[in-house]
This record gives C-alpha cells, structure tokens and sequence, in this order.
C-alpha cells in the first residue's frame, strides 16, 4: 500500500469515420458500406502522489508512432499536470477499422471516401481530447483485480508432416500432425470503483484479437461491441469497459479442430455475440471476489523507456525471392486496386530494407511498465506469438500481468524459432521488423523492469 489515494478518470469517445474509409487488415481493398456498430476508444486516467498512467485502447487494426506523437503534441500544452509521455495507445486488432497508416498499403482512395491521412488528423484530435476528457474526470477511487477465464482464443497456425507451417491451413488431411502453439484462456481483469463503491468501470485482457468479422466491408469493433452490450445490459449503460489484447499473433477466435462441431459461426455475426456472452460471464463469475477486494491505496509505478530490439535481417536468399516475385507481379500488371497490388508495394519494401540494412540494424521500442497494487502491465507494439507473452508472465513478480500488444506502434508479427523454422504467414521476413532474436530481448527487459518494481 502507498497510503496516497489513488485517483481514477473515465472517458469515451466514438472514433467512427463521417465517411467511407478503406478498410484496414486484408491484401485487397475494402471500402467500408456502412457501419455494423461504432468504433470507440475509451481511456482510464490514474494519479497518485505525482505517478500517473494514461492508457487508451482503440478499435483499430494497429495504433502507430505517427499517432501517438499528433496526439502528444495536441496535449502538450495541457491540461495542467498530465504528462504526454505516461500516455500509451492500443489497438484491439479489428480487422473492420479504417486505415490509420499514412503508407501507401492500397492505392489512392476513390472519390468520396476518406483518405488515411484525413481520418488520422481525425482520429489524433479525437484521441487528444479524450484524453483531456479522462485526466480531468479524475476522482478518488478504488481498484481490484481477478483472473478469470474464456475460452476465445485457439492456435492457427497448423503444422504438416513435412515440418512447414500454414496459417488457418486445413486439418481435416492425413499430414495434419499439430497445432503449432498452445493458447491462453486466462483472462487478466482490473475493475474500478467509485467513491461510493460502485463499479465505475472493467480492464478485460484476453489472448485473442478482435477478428471475427475480419473480411466484411463494414465498419465493426468486432466482438468487443458485443462485449460492452452485454456488460452495459447488466451493470448499467455508464460502465467504461477498456479491451486491451493480450499476446496473440498466432491466436484467433476460431477453433481449427472442431471448426465442423455446431460451434457457432466464428467467420461472421453469431461469433461476435458467442464471445461477447463468453466474456462477459467471464467477468461476472470473478466480480463478487473483485468487490471484495477494493484498494483506495495502491502502489502506483509507471515506467517509460525506449528498448533498442535487434531488427530481423533479410537475407540475400529471401531478396533474391523478392525480387523474382516482384517481377512475376509487374508481368502480370495486376489490377491497380487488387491484392496482388499490395503484394507488390510489400516486394518493394522488402527490397529497400535489404539494401539499407547495417550490421547492427535495431528498433527502438517504447515499453511502457506498470506496476499496480500486486499486479503489472507491460506493452509492446506487435502481433506478439502466445508464447513470448507465456514466458513474461511465467516469470514476473507481480500477482497478475497483463500483456498488452500493438501498443504505442505497429511493426508487425513478432514471431517464435520454431514459427520462423516452419514458415507460412505470420513468421516471414515480410511480415515484420523483428524476428526471434528481438523477441528475447523483448522478454528479457521486460521481465527485469516488471521484476525491478517488486524488489526480492
């Protein structure tokens, strides 16, 4: 205990385009023909004695630096005593959100639709003032927290006989042999608690993005709008539900084993209410526990530092693929809005990063370390694989921790050896910055910062 009150602040806001968007987190375009449910970011503001934490979770496919740095700057001048630098976005991973990227991925927007570079002028001046909003909505408050448990997430990445790997490959074949990793169906929880004891607002933390509805061409949260219904139905329409993903970036909500076994339909709209059921039962079964467990006084630490990660080198085997598949695709003039177009802007980058590569190539990260009361917080900007989330948790000293992905920035999977050995989407060089060697320093300053605010 710190015997300094903690103080909490709330806030919401829609980030729903006004207008038609491209739609972030497939190889073709999408543009977005109407909106399913609206897309919210929600910030928790907390203060205590001079240590403070600002933590904002988006409806996005990826938060980014460029983001973050408009809406820092946008707060620079207040409001009085918030500090910029203690403020961290994070994306829920829908894959039914607007582009945020100002790179081109899809070609110039047609008329009429919203350009990335607009919606991220829009998207940085709502941001800034939800925030202002929260920071000043601060109020002495308590806090608690439970683990509780959903089944949501499962392995999909599949692994044949032949050792190769395939993202959401077929398992109904004799060369079948295993699911690539494990899952986590642990689900980390911070609740908050007004003046007068009532619940005021709930952190839910699973392994699992937000992609059930991943290929549709509206706007969507995905499953986490059907979280905040069912939550809202039960504990009232005023309840601040904040998702924050955990390690996931081989995880998915569909089952790849028992996908033929009545479940219900993890590709389109049943899923998105399956999981919203299954996760709110999964806060309601722990919350009398939680309730009975307030703290007004937690210890309240906040660490923000840039970790410098070893970038995953691309070899000259890998360049010398690139580029014959950059010229395959340039002889076949794909058409200028299908996926083969962004597979070509991808050949390209691929290509640049080869020939720019130094021998000691990093990049810098900003981890941000929380610790409250028994339980820690730690971000990273990736699709980060289960098991280097696993091996944080196994080790911190913390209570609970919570991992929180695709915070601050976006760059890409963070793959295992084992995912890289194997291949397939999701462990190429294309798909990010950072291989297995950057994910072993990412554990390791990690653990030993989460470990540093609890001394042995």
């Amino acid at each position: 205990m710190s015997n300094q009150s903690i103080l909490i602040g709330w806030a919401t806001t829609s980030i729903t385009p006004e207008r038609p968007v491209q739609l972030a987190g497939q190889f073709h375009e999408r543009i977005s023909q109407g909106v399913h449910d609206p897309l919210t970011a929600t910030a928790l503001a907390l203060d205590q004695g001079g240590e403070q934490a600002v933590i904002v979770s988006c409806d996005l496919l990826y938060t980014s630096r460029e983001v973050h740095e408009k809406v820092r700057a946008r707060l620079a001048s207040g409001p009085a005593g918030l500090d910029p630098q203690k403020l961290f976005l994070a994306a829920t991973h829908t894959h039914t959100a607007p582009v945020a990227l100002d790179e081109q991925w899809y070609p110039a927007p047609p008329p009429g639709v919203m350009a990335p570079a607009e919606y991220i002028e829009f998207l940085a001046a709502r941001l800034a003032a939800l925030v202002q909003q929260a920071w000043q909505a601060r109020r002495p408050g308590g806090v608690s927290w439970a683990l509780g448990h959903a089944v949501i997430g499962h392995n999909r990445r599949v692994v044949y006989d032949d050792g190769t790997a395939v993202m959401y490959g077929s398992t109904d074949t004799p060369h079948f042999r295993h699911l690539e990793g494990g899952n986590d169906h642990g689900v980390e929880m911070l609740f908050t608690w007004d003046e007068a004891g009532a619940l005021s607002g709930v952190v839910i933390n699973p392994a699992c993005p937000s992609q059930i509805v991943e290929g549709k061409s509206y706007i969507s949260a995905d499953y986490w709008s059907e979280v905040r219904r069912e939550l809202r139905a039960r504990h009232g329409a005023d309840l601040f539900v904040l998702p924050l993903t955990s390690a996931a970036g081989d995880q998915s909500p569909r089952d790849l084993v028992r996908r033929k076994r009545g479940e219900p339909d993890m590709h389109d709209e049943p899923g998105l209410r399956e999981i919203g059921l299954r996760l709110a039962e999964a806060v309601d079964r722990v919350l009398p526990a939680a309730r009975a467990e307030v703290q007004r006084e937690p210890v309240l630490k906040h660490i923000v530092t840039p970790v410098p990660l070893p970038a995953r080198r691309v070899t000259a085997q890998e360049a010398a693929e690139a580029q014959a598949r950059l010229e395959q695709l340039i002889a076949a003039q794909p058409a200028p809005r299908s996926g083969e177009g962004s597979m070509l802007r991808q050949m390209h980058k691929l290509l640049r990063r080869y020939a720019d590569q130094g021998e000691n190539l990093t990049y810098d990260m900003e981890l941000h370390v929380l610790r409250l009361g028994d339980v820690a917080l730690a971000t990273n900007p990736c699709e980060l694989f289960l098991d280097y989330g696993l091996r944080i948790k196994a080790r911190s000293r913390a209570l609970q921790t919570f991992i929180v992905q695709l915070a601050t920035d976006q760059i890409g999977y963070l793959p295992t050896a084992k995912a890289v050995a194997g291949g397939g989407y999701g462990a190429l060089v294309t798909n990010g910055l950072v291989g297995p060697e950057g994910g072993e320093v990412l554990v390791e300053r990690t653990v030993e910062l989460i470990n540093s605010l609890w001394p042995a």
